[in-house]
């Protein structure tokens, strides 16, 4: 039986940065993960490139039954701290759309600045290591396929359940289960939506590949960025941030003229261009395929001085607000997180701690606090790590 301050289950972004903050403290840690390689879903993330951050981190940018939850850790470990420890490894950044930030190194540098900085303060790391159980008397025991360890804290930071080809599972759920504690069962999040095949055949028929920038609403939420429809419904990234904010039954809506009021735009061409079919008006603004589909379904194409303006106002009105009914969505399989995890109402919004069994802790995704697309899930990660690294 090994001893140990301190055990982390999950070597991923909040394990290790958990991991790194704990040993600095001189604690003795024990970073376990069944995987043969550490961060894994670091290496995937943002296409191999790394999505590290936002520059435009706020909690309202967070899911979570408790919005004030996330707040505390996201001021104490910033943006700009995780930014500053790349530049202390010499790596540089690029900002994309929307303030991400990406790693110009790619994400097996994030991977190795981390492990060097565990390296540095003495965590010990053991790969490819399965837990058997977890018990608690004085302290916990961990036993694995490598051995028994105990420590007198313990670290659940494995993550929420998405994308299960990557191992991830609802570990930290079946963690709390066992030591009472409340928690949400995780759901798809940031994930495509599909469609019934009635409406994929009706809808959607030939345009698989098709992409535009538009405004999707679900909600009372909104987001413009680009969508893409597939052969199973709608992809992109506005349709994985509206999917966290969709349920079974909600509709949502689409503005294919985000910047522009298309009831007007329709009139202002109607007098300039009278002559001119409605399908090569609308392809002026969306793609020509999406066009000709939108003619084929809802308004037969002819020269727009031949529509009243009742008809041009009514096509005008479902290009900004088209309503669709998706059928669900893809699940797991593609999610890029979870939604639902251990209840906040259990855990310490300072430490971590849960609030029922001293020196357990939960950090990361398996939390329920989930971020938008675009690095805020790794800044939570990077932020509940960073906290609870100073209390356990």
């Amino acid at each position: 039986m090994k001893n140990y301050d301190l055990i982390i289950v999950g070597a991923g972004a909040a394990g290790m940065m958990c991991a790194i903050e704990a040993a600095k403290r001189k604690k003795k840690v024990l970073l376990l993960d069944k995987a043969d390689k550490a961060g894994k879903k670091i290496l995937i993330s943002g296409g191999g490139r790394c999505n590290f951050t936002n520059l435009y981190i706020e909690p309202s940018s967070y899911i979570s039954n408790n919005p004030h939850f996330c707040k505390s850790a996201l001021s104490r470990y910033t943006q700009w701290d995780i930014i500053a420890l790349l530049e202390q490894h010499a790596l540089t950044w690029t900002e994309k759309t929307l303030g991400q930030l990406f790693c110009d190194q790619k994400s097996k540098a994030v991977v190795t600045m981390l492990l060097d900085e565990c390296e540095k303060s003495k965590v010990t790391l053991q790969l490819s290591t399965n837990i058997q159980s977890i018990n608690k008397n004085d302290v916990f025991n961990v036993a694995t396929d490598a051995g028994d360890f105990q420590a007198a804290s313990l670290v659940i930071a494995t993550g929420g359940a998405s994308i299960p080809r990557m191992g991830s599972s609802d570990f930290a759920l079946r963690i709390a289960k066992q030591f009472g504690i409340k928690n949400i069962p995780f759901h798809a999040g940031l994930v495509p939506l599909i469609f019934s095949q009635a409406d994929i055949n009706h809808l959607f028929k030939g345009l698989a590949g098709v992409a535009f920038d538009a405004i999707v609403s679900c909600n009372n939420t909104s987001f413009k960025e680009a969508v893409l429809i597939t052969h199973k419904g709608l992809s992109g990234p506005a349709i994985l941030q509206i999917s966290s904010y969709w349920h079974k039954g909600d509709p949502i809506y689409i503005n294919l003229l985000p910047d522009n009021n298309a009831v007007d735009w329709l009139l202002e061409q109607k007098n300039q261009h009278p002559r001119k079919e409605l399908l090569n008006v609308l392809s002026e603004k969306i793609p020509k395929r999406l066009a000709q589909k939108f003619t084929e379904i809802y308004f037969p194409s002819y020269p727009i001085e031949q529509m009243t303006n009742k008809k041009l106002q009514e096509i005008g009105e479902k290009l900004n607000n088209w309503e669709l009914h998706p059928s669900g969505t893809e699940g797991m399989r593609t999610a890029e997180v979870c939604l639902g995890g251990i209840s906040t109402d259990e855990l310490s919004s300072k430490t971590f701690e849960s609030k029922k069994v001293s020196g357990l802790y939960f950090i990361g995704e398996a939390v329920d606090v989930t971020g938008w697309l675009g690095g805020y899930n790794f800044q939570w990660a990077w932020a509940s790590g960073w906290c609870a690294g100073q209390y356990v």
